[in-house]
């Protein structure tokens, strides 16, 4: 079984190497979004509700951002 540690040190690596090439594709936005959706349900399984909220957030953000980028490609 995956370790609760596991499931935050993957999300913040998708989130950073993501959001380092957003530049490159629009895919990479949606990547992030995933990200951060995956970094909420790490702060759910912490019981980190304020965490919970915040990246909750920039998931919507991200999935926004993909759908204008996307469009616009």
């Amino acid at each position: 079984m995956v370790g609760t540690e596991t499931i935050g040190i993957v999300a913040v690596i998708i989130m950073v190497t993501s959001y380092a090439l957003e530049h490159r594709h629009p895919i990479f936005i949606a990547i992030f979004s995933g990200g951060c959706a995956l970094a909420a349900f790490y702060a759910v399984l912490i019981h980190s509700y304020p965490f919970v909220v915040a990246e909750g957030i920039w998931s919507v953000i991200a999935l926004r951002r993909w759908f204008v980028a996307r469009s616009a490609a």
